[in-house]
């Protein structure tokens, strides 16, 4: 019959539209939209749909199948109409309300325990008549989901996740125990290009390289991943990210402290052809590693350990010596650092049974080998409190860094002639950045027993006897001497601090006084002393005496910078020659740049914005630098002003326009670098981003 229609037989797919937005925010990946891949987390469902050419599917007559792909490694899976999915096998589904027939949704359901990486995906048709299989390909990137409960690194409470899987700034925290350092750090994990730099350090480490179809069937495990990253970040034993230097000379790279974020370092490692970046040190390398764990949906938060033991030949003591004149000496292999930063994971650790899951220590700063590589952990943070030294991994290490005891000795003319010990000095304070606030939270009770709320933060002295702790201190036979800073020092200002000389004997006693300041950085012996003092004082029976001192801005400024002090007081007895010694290493809290913004409380998304950087100088010389200013979402790279010479007391602005392209909180950060003192100012704001 003329003008008949006849029936359409073919069926063709025509594209894969990847529905990116409706996905992105169903798992909580919008702010990875730079990416051109689709990014979706694991145990969940993402939604494909598929337009048809031809005639409509029939679901009587044609059947749809989808291969997944990872590497060599593939499941062919058939969609369904049943919406069931086990949280241990991939599963495809279509839903049956509501089904256009012409351009059908197709649900793609992960189990909670796959593989994170690159996926591809193959669509296949196949109808009644047609042997032919009609397919199209796609890509999409598989992440861990830390907000489903069958997935190893599930995290209870909404502020949690917020704060250690999709913030992308923090703080790190530096100095002393007694005189903390909040340095602001990116973790520029949106920034464009960085999610397929930390996808692409998984291709890139050895573990990939010798086996790779073992290597993505490990990837489904976060202990796995956990330590592949640990190792990568630094460079000792593979292509990793950063080369770690504590010579004091950068010329060949970058000084540690001049870095803000990982997202330069990242890039730079990335367009190098992975070759390691220089340089890093301990909290650099724990940022970095935060950022790549971040990204691949590992919980992950950075934490510091104030007087950090390096316990070289685990016999947990350190010793420290000491000159007559109390000028600390380089005499030991063990040392302690000022602070160590390392990263904790959150994970359930299935491998060794229960009471084990929660916060793990990584530390990818290279300091021993483990399994014959460099890296350290997952430990958990329980079994370091409770010395399971059996567990996997690294305990004993992680566990002599915050518990070793520090033998203090002075030494003259080669022989002991004073020992003390001090068993509440390392890892006095354990801390990383609290939930929701630009401040500090103290977590050392979880990882150690603590005796007393006072006893973390006591003034250290010792005692003439061989053998004193600070707790026999005053019980001990001739003079105990105690060493206080009369407040936290502050650049500009003068350190004032008191020496306590008490005479526990019932005779009189003539003591000659040393007092040594010496510089020193966190991780090293202290350099040559820059300020001195001697002098006799004469004691009665039973007499305390308080001494008085102070350090003037123009003795130390030059010497000091960004580095901490080792303050030592000798008493030494004219008659008997016993000593006694008391020491206290501190940092001196640099000025802060103040940052305003007008109509704080009004910023929205791409409309222009102006802040007003504010320094004031309370140095006692002149100061010039280099003023940086950066945000992750706020502005794109880094803008840099010249600061003229300004004179003590002097004040300076500048003003600074940004356009924010992200919403949500993020973190507008400045940094005066000096160029005549070895100092970096910092400051940083919170901002919060509205829809337009």
């Amino acid at each position: 019959m003329e003008g008949e229609i006849r029936p359409q037989r073919y069926l063709k797919i025509q594209n894969v539209n990847l529905e990116k937005s409706e996905n992105l925010e169903r798992h909580r990946t919008e702010d990875f939209s730079s990416s051109k891949a689709l990014v979706v987390r694991r145990g969940a469902p993402f939604k494909v749909t598929v337009q048809l050419e031809g005639r409509p599917f029939n679901p009587k007559t044609d059947s749809l199948r989808i291969k997944v792909m990872l590497g060599r490694l593939y499941v062919i899976m058939p969609v369904t109409l049943s919406k069931k999915v086990s949280p241990s096998h991939w599963k495809a589904y279509m839903e049956p309300e509501g089904l256009d027939l012409q351009s059908p949704s197709i649900f793609i359901s992960s189990p909670a325990s796959a593989s994170v990486g690159c996926y591809r995906f193959q669509l296949y048709v196949f109808t009644q008549n047609s042997r032919k299989k009609k397919c199209v390909f796609g890509k999409f990137i598989l992440l861990c989901n830390p907000w489903c409960p069958a997935d190893t690194v599930f995290i209870p409470f909404e502020d949690l996740r917020e704060e250690y899987i999709q913030n992308d700034s923090g703080l790190l925290f530096m100095g002393t125990a007694m005189n903390l350092v909040s340095r602001p750090w990116s973790f520029d994990q949106y920034e464009s290009g960085v999610l397929e730099t930390c996808l692409n350090l998984l291709q890139v480490s050895p573990q990939h390289q010798k086996n790779r179809r073992l290597d993505y069937l490990n990837r489904n495990n976060p202990v796995y991943i956990s330590r592949v990253v640990s190792a990568m970040i630094n460079s000792e034993d593979d292509r990793g990210v950063l080369k770690g230097n504590w010579s004091g000379d950068f010329k060949q790279g970058v000084n540690p402290s001049v870095w803000t974020g990982s997202g330069d370092i990242l890039r730079q490692w990335a367009q190098s052809g992975f070759r390691p970046v220089k340089y890093g040190q301990c909290w650099v390398f724990a940022a970095v590693m935060c950022t790549v764990m971040r990204v691949l949906g590992i919980p992950c938060r950075v934490v510091t350990n104030f007087n950090s033991a390096h316990d070289t030949n685990d016999n947990l003591v350190i010793e420290e010596f000491y000159t007559e004149t109390g000028q600390k000496l380089n005499r030991s292999k063990d040392s302690i650092w000022n602070f160590h930063v390392w990263v904790e994971c959150w994970m359930t650790r299935r491998d060794l049974g229960p009471g084990m899951d929660g916060w793990q220590v990584l530390d990818p700063t290279p300091q021993e080998r483990s399994g014959g590589v460099f890296c350290c952990g997952p430990a958990p943070v329980k079994a370091i409190k409770d010395r399971r030294i059996d567990l996997l991994y690294d305990i004993p290490f992680v566990y002599a860094e915050v518990n070793a005891d520090i033998h203090t000795i002075v030494v003259s003319q080669g022989r002991l002639v004073s020992h003390s010990t001090d068993t509440e000095r390392v890892g006095s304070l354990i801390c990383t950045k609290d939930v929701g606030l630009p401040r500090h939270q103290n977590i050392t009770r979880d990882y150690k027993y603590i005796k007393s709320p006072t006893s973390t933060l006591t003034s250290r002295s010792s005692t003439g006897s061989d053998d004193s702790t600070i707790k026999e201190a005053s019980t001990s036979n001739g003079v105990v001497v105690f060493l206080t800073l009369d407040k936290a020092p502050v650049a500009g200002e003068p350190i004032r601090f008191t020496v306590r000389v008490i005479n526990k004997q019932r005779v009189a006693k003539m003591m000659k006084v040393h007092l040594n300041a010496q510089a020193k950085e966190y991780n090293h012996s202290p350099s040559d002393t820059f300020w001195e003092t001697h002098g006799v004082i004469q004691l009665a029976p039973m007499e305390a005496k308080v001494i008085q001192q102070q350090i003037l801005p123009a003795q130390y400024e030059d010497v000091v910078g960004d580095d901490l002090i080792n303050l030592a007081v000798v008493l030494e007895d004219m008659k008997s020659q016993e000593r006694a010694l008391a020491t206290e290493e501190f940092n001196i809290a640099s000025p802060e740049l103040n940052i305003q913004i007008a109509d704080e409380d009004s910023i929205v998304l791409n409309k222009e914005q102006t802040a007003t950087v504010t320094f004031t100088n309370p140095f006692s010389q002149p100061v010039s630098g280099v003023l940086t200013v950066a945000g992750a979402g706020l502005i794109q790279g880094k803008v840099h002003f010249r600061m003229l010479q300004l004179c003590p007391g002097g004040r300076v602005q500048q003003p600074i326009t940004f356009i924010p392209s992200m919403v949500g909180r993020k973190m507008l950060q400045a940094n005066l670098s000096l160029t005549n003192i070895s100092s970096t100012i910092r400051g940083f704001k919170m901002v919060f981003v509205n829809r337009a």
